[in-house]
């Protein structure tokens, strides 16, 4: 797997959760962890998106270049800092995926060549994990210095490679692998269905 980074997006508020996602722990393992040891089953080069001072003992710590401005700010602040041309973006709170999906999707996404590589499912994209190249920074700076932070529609003016919800599940993923942990309850259920495992 050359040639690949992956980021971690641990910048957001938290705000239905009511405390930072990424220190939350699901089977004695905190989130911010569980992404890192992820990342590094499929890429050497990984990198935290978020306030260097709270995520240093983690690893390289990006900060946003337009802060405040959402998840897009994010991904600009990886694509800008990052040496790779394929950079898979993660949220910290996507417990459930796994290294043979990230694989998957990082095949899809060379193959194709396309600028973003991102799932569709329930007729929503998965923007926060997803591959993007190394140039949609251009784009997605362009959009942040004009004040528009919607990820999604940036997708209609680049090569796009969607990968289907009838492919994932024809490859053994389902859907239910893109479930974030954004409420105290979802966090709960996710706690009992990692200690049952």
């Amino acid at each position: 797997m050359n040639n690949i980074a992956i980021s971690i997006l641990c910048g957001g508020k938290s705000s239905r959760m009511g405390t930072d996602k990424a220190f939350l722990e699901l089977a004695g393992k905190s989130l911010i962890s569980r992404a890192i040891e992820l990342a590094r089953e499929v890429s050497q080069e990984v990198m935290i998106i978020g306030d260097p001072q709270k995520f240093a003992s983690y690893g390289d710590a990006i900060p946003d270049i337009f802060p405040g401005s959402g998840p897009l700010a994010g991904i600009h602040a990886a694509l800008t800092a990052s040496r790779a041309d394929w950079n898979f973006i993660l949220a910290v709170d996507l417990p459930f995926l796994n290294a043979a999906f990230l694989k998957y999707m990082l095949d899809q996404a060379q193959s194709s060549r396309a600028t973003v590589t991102v799932a569709l499912t329930g007729g929503f994209y998965h923007p926060l994990c997803a591959i993007y190249r190394k140039q949609f920074a251009t784009l997605a700076g362009k959009a942040l210095s004009a004040g528009r932070n919607k990820i999604d529609a940036l997708f209609n003016g680049v090569q796009l490679r969607t990968v289907t919800e009838e492919e994932l599940a024809a490859h053994g993923f389902d859907a239910s692998i893109f479930r974030n942990l954004n409420t105290r309850e979802g966090w709960e259920q996710a706690q009992r269905e990692f200690t049952s495992t």
